[in-house]
């Protein structure tokens, strides 16, 4: 969840530093922190609060000279978020320098075994646990800093991504992960540590990603190193070629990330069927489909995996997998499949959906399924992420980088190429016609257009969000393709204005919710003309008996939920197996201007990072 950043070379290193962690901040911004050599002491500046902040500070505190840094912006864990917290950590003796995202599970033992040897701690983290952990097999078995780390890490017990300087090898930084995400852009003579790509895209196309229980040793002069944790084998490093480019990680002119990331809709799911949905042809083309089809084909069940947004497009797609290729389908909480002990046999097809494929719950659930014998296919949205790593099989969304916390285009591309498998199965098993087949092919080259479309409500939208940006509740009601659509409206209203929300099927608020409806309670009701239409409006109507406030998201053109509701959003028609591709963007819209009207900070909403890669 917190963003490392490193650089090694011959540039002036604190710009750099800067720089990537405010692009890493959509990771955590609770506190933020600096550490510099500039050929002689070891600078070192941290505070609780921004990257802003933490300029404001620099500026005021240390030289900010020096071509070897590493830098830090927590999403905190152990310990409240504060100055002292805040990393970088000191060993005690001063000489080390530690930058960690993940959660060290033993370190309380650690701790005191450490205590005992004389060892002393300022803060309440787990990471000035390992930093001294790591001094002290340095100078018990008086070995260098690269070995000190490769026995310290095989002591500890959980999650980590870690870049260590000591300033007695003012020449190299030595970098180790597992279960935490961990880059290395490769440039001439210079090194670019990050959590992602983003911090060193201007500068290097290459990049190397470390895996699981890999470490290495950084030099500018020198060269990359790299060893497996657990025996120290030397690893050929695996360079790549960079698919983002700098434009994609800017705002280009909107006021936030996640205003552009709602816009870049159309462009996202034509990105992400572009090349596998072949309209005149009548072919879907996925290579990893067409490898493994026969696994999807003799599969007794396909498992969904997956957590937050994700785990409500992996509930649209039990809709189309069960409704159009008549595959029986489970979705589960990543976070609680791996502990509740589930049946999983080799006749399973697990596939695990994550935006940034290094969701630590997906990723245990992962692995839970490959132990027991599953064919897992994953959908994730950043190339060369641990999920792409971690599966059998897989397919990119390639919706471009996301930025802002709260998924938007994720949950739409991961629904399009859902429904692109969901398709493919049910022609090859034969349990759609050509005519319906190559029709719903049409209707799905068409939704970018149509989402252009939906975007067109946003100044009508606007105008809602300023009736109801007051509000303290609101309900969130759909049925059929659009029930997971009203988990997910409220979520991102929950997400980013702090607005208590809920969603539920329509006719369940006859069981409970309906208790809580008055003249304050906005309801806000997905009410497309295909699918339970009708039942839709006799819920709609009784909402309307009790006196609550109710927001329709329609079909273009109606009339009869127009006529109960106090406000209606239209969107464009299509099949119902797609509309979730087109309700979903009022709502987003709406939770967007909510937020920013109550001054919020949209991209950055309170307590939450983009990707959570720590139990």
């Amino acid at each position: 969840m917190c963003g490392i950043v490193g650089y090694v070379g011959h540039r002036k290193a604190f710009p750099i530093i800067i720089e990537g962690l405010k692009r890493l901040e959509y990771r955590g911004y609770d506190s933020a922190g600096i550490a510099l050599y500039d050929g002689t002491d070891l600078n070192v500046s941290k505070t609780k609060g921004k990257v802003a902040d933490l300029v404001q500070k620099v500026n005021n505190e240390i030289s900010t000279s020096g071509s070897i840094g590493i830098g830090h912006t927590r999403w905190a864990t152990h310990g409240v978020p504060n100055d002292v917290n805040a990393h970088p950590h000191y060993s005690s003796s001063g000489d080390l320098v530690i930058i960690h995202n993940g959660i060290i599970e033993n370190y309380e033992s650690l701790k005191k075994e450490l205590t005992k040897r004389g060892y002393t701690f300022k803060s309440d983290t787990d990471t000035e646990v390992l930093i001294n952990l790591i001094e002290d097999v340095k100078l018990k078995e008086n070995v260098k800093l690269g070995k000190a780390v490769q026995v310290a890490l095989n002591q500890v017990v959980g999650a980590y991504a870690i870049a260590v300087f000591d300033k007695n090898k003012p020449d190299e930084i030595v970098i180790a992960r597992l279960g935490s995400p961990l880059a290395v852009g490769v440039g001439e003579n210079e090194f670019f540590i990050a959590s992602d790509a983003s911090p060193f895209i201007e500068y290097t196309k290459n990049a190397i990603y470390l895996a699981d229980e890999e470490m290495a040793i950084i030099r500018a002069n020198k060269g990359i190193k790299i060893r497996k944790i657990k025996d120290d084998s030397l690893v050929v490093p695996y360079v790549q070629e960079l698919q983002m480019n700098l434009e994609q990680i800017e705002k280009g002119g909107y006021d936030h990330f996640m205003l552009k990331e709602i816009y870049e809709q159309p462009t996202a799911i034509k990105d992400t069927y572009r090349g596998r949905l072949l309209v005149k042809e009548g072919i879907i083309r996925m290579a990893g489909i067409d490898d493994n089809i026969e696994k999807f084909l003799n599969a007794n069940r396909i498992i969904i995996v997956a957590c937050g947004t994700s785990w409500h497009a992996g509930l649209v797609a039990e809709y189309i997998f069960e409704d159009i290729a008549r595959i029986p389908v489970e979705v589960e909480y990543a976070s609680e499949f791996r502990y509740r002990n589930p049946v999983i046999t080799n006749k399973d097809v697990v596939i695990a959906i994550s935006q940034s494929g290094e969701t630590a719950d997906t990723l245990a659930a992962i692995k839970l399924a490959k132990a027991n014998g599953a064919f897992v296919f994953g959908v994730c949205n950043v190339v060369g992420s641990s999920i792409a790593r971690e599966t059998h099989a897989g397919a990119y969304t390639h919706a471009g980088p996301e930025i802002g916390v709260a998924s938007t285009k994720a949950f739409t591309t991961q629904i399009t190429l859902l429904t692109l498998i969901a398709l493919k199965l049910a022609k090859v098993k034969g349990e759609i016609s050509n005519s319906d087949y190559r029709y719903h092919l049409q209707e799905l080259e068409l939704i970018p257009e149509k989402v252009e479309s939906a975007l067109k409500s946003e100044e009508h939208i606007k105008m809602i969000a300023e009736k109801y940006k007051n509000a303290r509740n609101f309900l969130y009601l759909g049925r059929g393709y659009n029930f997971p659509v009203a988990l997910e409206g409220a979520l991102k209203l929950k997400e980013i204005s702090y607005i208590h929300a809920e969603g539920y099927p329509a006719a369940e608020m006859k069981h409970g919710p309906i208790a809580l409806i008055d003249e304050n309670m906005p309801v806000v009701v997905i009410a497309t003309k295909k699918g339970h239409y009708e039942k839709v409006v006799s819920n709609i109507e009784e909402i309307k008996a009790r006196q609550g406030k109710i927001i329709g998201v329609v079909t273009e053109g109606d009339v009869n939920v127009k006529k109960l509701a106090d406000y209606v959003i239209e969107v464009p028609e299509s099949l119902e197996s797609l509309s979730p591709l087109l309700t979903t963007i009022p709502l987003q819209l709406l939770s967007y201007h909510i937020a920013v009207m109550l001054d919020r900070n949209v991209d950055q909403p309170r307590n939450l990072a983009k990707s959570v890669t720590v139990e």
